[in-house]
């Protein structure tokens, strides 16, 4: 095993902290951690991302079940739209991008480019909401749910999570809060089991006869992963998830502004 397979996995065991902790946020780190770290393609690390959030995500959903913690009802509800958007984007429109998408005799922007560069885009948009305190409980009250706000925003959060290979934490959480009223706790256990269902979908959808999947790599990155979320949350009850969601947001912008910065002008 190389040394930065190694690295990688360790690395992993932190995006299974970062869902358990703040229930966003896993995506953010596994794409760049699988395409700079263990240095797999871009198009290929989106489709594994989204198994090992899916994954990851699952296994926390269910701890927050067993805690009461996750409305099943909304899950349904953010979930079909989501998990259509997220399959139709992997099986048709991400393999309809060409290889070599901009051509000058100076510039040629590729499709792992865009990805990445996309993926950056997101990733700073999320760590502005992060960034942003959230109240910690929304008041419910008794006007009734706007679904078709809610299944277009449903549609948007899978269409974005099939394109970058993100779980859509970090869209999905604020859509719970003040889209259908939801109190954080119940948001987070909510939105795991929501990223769970449009990942694993989305991964289904990657699924080709042509396409090759390390299986080896896949499933011990998610391994690692799944023990982090344990862990986070663990750390969730004795450490104050808005302090870690400020800190986190930081983080996640740096990182953002180095992918756009790496794969448009350091190249």
């Amino acid at each position: 095993m190389e040394i930065n397979q190694i690295i990688g996995y360790v690395l992993a065991v932190f995006i299974g902290i970062t869902l358990g902790l703040v229930g966003s946020g896993g995506s953010i780190l596994s794409v760049p951690i699988l395409v700079y770290v263990i240095g797999i393609d871009p198009i290929l690390a989106t489709a594994y991302s989204l198994f090992v959030v899916g994954t990851t995500a699952l296994v926390g959903g269910f701890q927050k079940a067993l805690q009461k913690l996750v409305d099943f009802k909304k899950v349904i509800l953010f979930g079909i739209p989501t998990l259509i958007a997220v399959f139709t984007t992997r099986k048709l429109l991400v393999p309809a991008i060409p290889d070599n998408i901009f051509l000058t005799p100076n510039f040629t922007l590729h499709k792992s480019v865009l990805i990445m560069v996309v993926f950056a885009i997101v990733m700073i948009i999320a760590s502005v909401r992060m960034i942003q305190p959230i109240k910690a409980e929304v008041i419910n009250d008794d006007a009734p749910l706007n679904y078709f706000k809610i299944t277009l925003s449903g549609l948007f959060i899978g269409l974005v999570a099939g394109f970058v290979g993100a779980g859509g934490g970090f869209l999905i959480i604020p859509a719970l809060l003040f889209l259908t009223k939801t109190p954080m706790k119940i948001a987070v256990g909510t939105s795991l089991f929501i990223i769970a269902i449009q990942s694993l979908i989305g991964f289904m959808g990657d699924l080709r006869p042509n396409q090759i999947i390390d299986w080896q790599v896949l499933l011990l990155f998610t391994s690692c992963s799944v023990v982090g979320i344990f862990i986070g949350n663990s750390l969730s009850k004795k450490i104050a998830g808005d302090k870690l969601k400020t800190a986190f947001g930081w983080m996640v912008l740096l990182m953002g502004i180095y992918i756009i910065n790496k794969e448009l002008f350091l190249k």
